[in-house]
């Protein structure tokens, strides 16, 4: 079943890349999210060996070659992405490959500083793999971060401004998206609790350092508050937050 998801959501990442040309990358954590400006989740880059989990279009890479790392690794699941990624990058060495973040592909292990992951990380079909694989590349001391959804977030809805609750947070799945993008792009996202991502990095050998559930990021605080209907929207955010963010080290 995994497999299937995968490649149905491989065959629409590469129809709606256009879509994400550097969205959701570094610093920013997500939509409306605090930046790493504001939360310096990444202490000093410089030197430092950095892997991308869910690279994109290599926007938060190429942010990281701004704060000088050593090294650029990145593994995206689409094509496309990783084409933009490398014109992004145009320039840079950097180490880019395609591929499920849940498979073992020969990524090196205990090497890199830093390994992150910016709204890509609940893709996966599989988080205790994924999870076990991110800490066996991280050197002792490491540090994984990662943001995703609120695991609240995708249950609140908007009708006319007022916001309630659908479906259940307890009952985790799947969640299927026919059109995702108004394109005909079948996607599925795992539904999962918060949790599920905590106890998971436990198991997986991680301490836990921080757990951000995200303010508005304060660039935003003379926005005037729109009622919207949008799935992301300023006036819901500053009510719930859109986004979760995880720093762990390994022990």
């Amino acid at each position: 079943m995994s497999t299937d998801i995968l490649k149905q959501n491989k065959k629409s990442w590469d129809k709606v890349a256009h879509y994400f040309n550097g969205k959701d990358a570094l610093p920013s954590y997500g939509p409306y999210a605090q930046t790493e400006d504001e939360l310096r989740l990444f202490d000093d880059i410089k030197n430092k060996k950095v892997l991308d989990i869910g690279c994109g279009s290599g926007h938060s890479l190429r942010y990281m070659a701004d704060k000088s790392a050593s090294e650029l690794w990145g593994i995206d699941l689409s094509e496309a992405q990783l084409k933009t990624a490398k014109e992004t990058l145009e320039g840079l060495d950097a180490n880019l490959f395609c591929s499920p973040m849940e498979d073992d592909i020969g990524i090196p292990k205990q090497y890199f500083d830093v390994v992150y992951s910016i709204y890509a990380i609940g893709w996966t079909t599989n988080l205790s793999a994924t999870f076990e694989l991110i800490h066996s590349y991280l050197k002792p001391g490491g540090s994984f971060i990662f943001s995703w959804d609120h695991p609240l977030y995708p249950h609140l809805k908007s009708e006319n401004g007022q916001i309630y609750l659908e479906g259940s947070y307890q009952n985790e799945g799947v969640t299927k998206y026919p059109n995702f993008k108004g394109e005909e792009a079948p996607v599925v996202i795992p539904k999962r609790k918060m949790a599920t991502y905590i106890n998971e990095l436990i198991r997986a050998g991680f301490t836990i350092e921080s757990v951000i559930e995200s303010e508005v990021s304060a660039t935003l605080d003379a926005v005037s508050e729109e009622v919207s209907d949008r799935y992301y929207s300023l006036s819901k955010a500053r009510r719930f937050p859109t986004t979760m963010i995880i720093k762990a080290i390994k022990g």
